[in-house]
C-alpha cells in the first residue's frame, strides 16, 4: 500500500472513530442534575423550594396551608457526570469506538432515581412539614 493511501486510511479511521464515539458520552452529559434535597427543611420559604425544584406536579390550598407535591428524577453531581463523560470518551478512543457496545446500555441505566416529596407550608409560605413519598 502506498504511503498516501496509508495516510488516507489512517485519517479515515481516526475521523470515523471520533464520529462513532459520543453516544455514551452524550448520554452521560445529559443526565439529570442533582437536586439539593437538604434544603427541604422546616422554615425554608416556598420561593426557595420552587427555585430549586421547579413547579410542583400538584398544589392544594388547605385553609391557611399550602401543600405541594414534587416529583423529579434525582440526578448526579457535576463531578460524577464529568468523570463518566471522560471515562466514556477515553474508552471510545482506546477501543476505536467498540466501547459504545457496552457504554451506551450501561449509561442508559444511569438516568436518575424517581423521587417524590409532599411539602406543607404554613400561612407565611414557609415549609412546615416534609414527607418523602417515593425514594
Amino acid at each position: 500500500m502506498k504511503p498516501i493511501a496509508k495516510l488516507g486510511l489512517c485519517t479515515l479511521l481516526i475521523v470515523g472513530t471520533f464520529n462513532i464515539t459520543g453516544c455514551s458520552v452524550f448520554m452521560a452529559a445529559k443526565q439529570p442534575e442533582k437536586k439539593d434535597t437538604k434544603m427541604l427543611a422546616v422554615g425554608v420559604p416556598r420561593a426557595v423550594i420552587l427555585a430549586e425544584f421547579g413547579a410542583p406536579v400538584s398544589t392544594v390550598k388547605n385553609g391557611d396551608e399550602t401543600v405541594d407535591i414534587f416529583s423529579f428524577k434525582q440526578g448526579y453531581g457535576k463531578a460524577a457526570k464529568f468523570g463518566r463523560m471522560m471515562f466514556h470518551g477515553v474508552a471510545d478512543v482506546a477501543t476505536l469506538g467498540l466501547w459504545e457496545i457496552i457504554g451506551t446500555p450501561v449509561e442508559s441505566g444511569f438516568d436518575g432515581n424517581n423521587i417524590a416529596y409532599q411539602i406543607t407550608y404554613d400561612q407565611n409560605d414557609n415549609v412546615k412539614t416534609v414527607v418523602q413519598l417515593k425514594k
